[in-house]
């Protein structure tokens, strides 16, 4: 039995497929954003000489390091409407999906802090630099210098991931596809043309993040690797 493609009759509903891509790229975008910023903070928490802030951090990395996203999100969704918050489907995405890449952020933020030489610290301890300024200009921006590609990675690792968003219904790229492949009963064209669009959407982030990367660090613009 030949195998017969109709792309066309899936490719009509192009503006379905570009407001998925437009709702995963947005999810990416959030969770990035806040994922950064809590994983930076559990990577300081976890260097923290309060052993509680310490230890509170280590347990969240390692358990959300060691359960699956998807396990994750049903948490956070059920867990909140347990408690009476009505929250949509897009807001809970994007708290599940921070609150993992967070913990991922934090590791790589942790050995980024680690790479930075003591003597460097000391050096600045000695030019009489307040806490902050050793804080912002000796560790956190040295420490996204080195990992930044890894950071970039996870992140785009992440938008891929959020394709398990659609089990709650959120309105991502991988959930039109399922409507689509539902109503025309061609799921093989339809995973092709997701697949595709995946890819792109992956390019679009690396190359986001490369000019990000211009713009951040100029010593890595001078040598042209600004991942």
């Amino acid at each position: 039995m030949s195998l017969q493609l109709d792309f066309p009759a899936v490719l009509e509903r192009w503006p379905s497929f570009l407001a998925g891509a437009a709702l995963t790229l947005e999810l990416a975008f959030f969770a990035t954003v806040l994922g950064a910023l809590i994983g930076t903070l559990a990577a300081v928490g976890r260097g923290s000489r309060s052993a509680l802030i310490a230890g509170a951090c280590k347990v969240y990395v390692e358990a959300i390091r060691n359960t699956p996203l998807l396990v994750q999100i049903f948490l956070v969704y059920f867990g909140l409407a347990s408690l009476g918050l009505k929250l949509s489907a897009f807001t809970v995405a994007v708290a599940a999906l921070t609150i993992n890449v967070g913990a991922y952020t934090a590791e790589i933020m942790r050995a980024g802090f680690e790479a930075i030489p003591r003597g460097q610290i000391e050096a600045a301890e000695g030019l009489a630099l307040s806490r902050l300024q050793i804080y912002w200009h000796i560790i956190l921006l040295p420490a996204i210098e080195k990992v930044y590609p890894a950071l970039t990675s996870q992140f785009v690792l992440l938008m891929l991931a959020s394709s398990v968003c659609s089990q709650i219904s959120a309105e991502e790229l991988t959930a039109v596809a399922n409507y689509i492949q539902s109503d025309t009963y061609r799921a093989f064209e339809t995973y092709i043309i997701v697949a595709v669009l995946y890819v792109i959407l992956s390019l679009v982030m690396r190359a986001g993040f490369w000019g990000l990367g211009l713009v951040l660090f100029p010593r890595r613009r001078r040598l042209g690797t600004p991942l």
